[in-house]
Formats: structure tokens, sequence, C-alpha cells
């Protein structure tokens, strides 16, 4: 069984309670325009270029067998449309100037990775988180992780947008200790101009998840513009109370209550953008400053949610 894995991040600590491993899978079925891990959308392999960091060796030329890279008075062009993602000229580019992201990996691989750190999450109450990307995209892979992770006694979560085949996030759920589910915007209007879908599937999925009891955690990223004022994040609030009413008595889920996390904006990503060849929308937009923060935490909590420091 094998997927394909952008990142096996250790010692990550916003993902999930206690120290983690977050495994980063490759596919998303939504375009958020302020995407922080732009190289998770696209399902296949990617080639990242840093010109900054070339040396002029021309190994990668060399190695690349379909015109993708060639010389023209004496520098070194790429061409993304010729190019086959093969990873031959990052193999062979010691300057870390190419990169390829994204690898199959098959779950023993992972689970390596996974182990190195199992003494970290004994003691802090940690374990391991799969994001992306979306979990449910690579749904057999994702199961197997998860199935794997337990059969050590490790805690698992799964981040999820939940825009996809309910099938294919049930299948996870026997196996998931807690849930990250985004929660972008009430308004499926709203929410289609900002991610480029609607969200009428994620909310129809979000109560069938509610039924399971499985222990949720609703994750909302601030970003001007889509969600930053206090009516619409009362409103998503709304949504997150409604969904956690669903979810039987005594159930994980019920027991914890509703929570949500408010994730402001950031543009660290911009420079993946920038390496991938794409279009970095939001370059215009700051993130919130920590009074607005406030502000909307506080808008949250008067709805009668539990708001995540």
């Amino acid at each position: 069984m094998t997927g394909i894995v952008t990142n096996v991040q250790r010692f990550s600590i916003h993902d999930g309670p206690g120290i983690r491993t977050t495994v980063f899978l490759k596919g998303c079925p939504l375009r958020c325009f302020w995407c922080h891990n732009p190289e998770t959308l696209h399902p296949k392999p990617q080639i990242q270029r840093f010109p900054d960091r070339c040396i002029g060796c021309g190994q990668c030329l060399l190695a690349c067998h379909t015109g993708a890279i060639s010389q023209h008075n004496g520098q070194l062009t790429y061409d993304r449309r010729l190019c086959k993602a093969c990873g031959g000229c990052a193999e062979v580019c010691y300057a870390g100037a190419i990169e390829l992201v994204g690898r199959s990996m098959s779950v023993d691989d992972v689970m390596r990775d996974v182990m190195a750190d199992e003494p970290f999450y004994r003691t802090s109450g940690g374990g391991v988180t799969l994001s992306g990307g979306e979990p449910a995209l690579q749904p057999d892979f994702s199961a197997a992780l998860l199935r794997a992770s337990k059969e050590h006694g490790i805690h698992t979560a799964i981040e999820t947008a939940a825009h996809c085949r309910w099938e294919n996030l049930a299948i996870l759920l026997p196996m998931t200790d807690l849930v990250l589910l985004d929660l972008k915007h009430a308004d499926p209007e709203k929410h289609r101009l900002a991610t480029g879908v609607s969200n009428d599937l994620i909310i129809a999925n979000a109560k069938r998840l509610a039924a399971t009891g499985v222990k949720t955690l609703f994750r909302v990223p601030v970003v001007p513009g889509v969600n930053d004022t206090p009516d619409e994040i009362a409103a998503i609030a709304d949504l997150a109370l409604q969904l956690a009413a669903m979810a039987p008595p005594g159930s994980p889920w019920a027991s914890a209550g509703p929570t949500t996390e408010l994730l402001p904006f950031h543009k660290m990503a911009e420079g993946k953008y920038k390496s991938l060849g794409m279009e970095y929308a939001a370059s215009g937009l700051r993130s919130p400053s920590t009074e607005r923060m406030a502000e909307l935490a506080a808008a949250a909590r008067a709805r009668g949610i539990h708001v995540k420091a």
C-alpha cells in the first residue's frame, strides 16, 4: 500500500494535542486562494524551483530527458509544460535549487518516521495527524496509516475539509480519535467564491460525522475579506453548535463539547507559490491583528462555543 506524501513533519505542535507527527498527503478538492500548503493541492508529484540557490553546474540539464530544462545564452531555463516531474533533475541538484514535492511512500515508510518519536507521544499526549491536502482523497492509504498507528497504541487525528464522498471519510473514522474539521464560511456562495466549491457537501458530511460521535474540533482560518467580521465568525459558531448538537449523548464529541480554533491568516507560504510557478492571489492581504483575533474569539464565545486558545 502506497500513497503520495509531501512531507512527514515531526515534532508538530499545532495539529492536535501534544507532540505529533503530521503526515501531509497530496491532493485537495478545494482551491482556497490563501492556501498555506499549495504544494499539496495537485494530486501528483511536482517540481519546486529555487533559482536563487542555483550554482549553474548544469547537472539538471544533463538529467532532463523531456526538454523541460534548456540553456540559452548561458542561462538555464525551465518549461513547466514539458516537465513530467520524474525527479531526475532534483536528484542531481546538490545545491537544492530543484526539489521534487510529493513522493510515493509505503505505509511502512511513513510508520518508520512516525515511530521514531513514539516516546514523545506517550509523555505529551500526542500522536499522529493526517493532513494535506485532503486525507480522504487517498482513503485506502490514509486508513492503512491510521490502522497501523492504532496498532501501536498511538493517538490519531485527521484534518479534513470534508468535501469528498462520504464513504471516503467514513472508512477513516473507526481508527480516528480526533477530527480537525475545517470550516471556512457558513454562507454557501461566499464559501464558493473563496474556495472554489460550495459548502453544501461539507455540511452534509459534517452532519453525518456528528452522528458518529467522533470527537471533533472545528478549525477556522481567519482570512481578511473572507470571514474576518464578528457576524461571519458568529455564523460559523452557530453552524458548529448545530452540528455538535447532533452528536449522540455520551459520545466523545458530546462529552467534549463544541470547540473551535481560530487560525489567523499568514503569508509564510508566499515563497512556495513562486517555487511552484503559481500565482499567489493573497499577496495583498495582511495578517489579522491580535486585537482583531480577540474580538472574533469573543464573538464566537458569545454564541456559546468554546474557543481554543
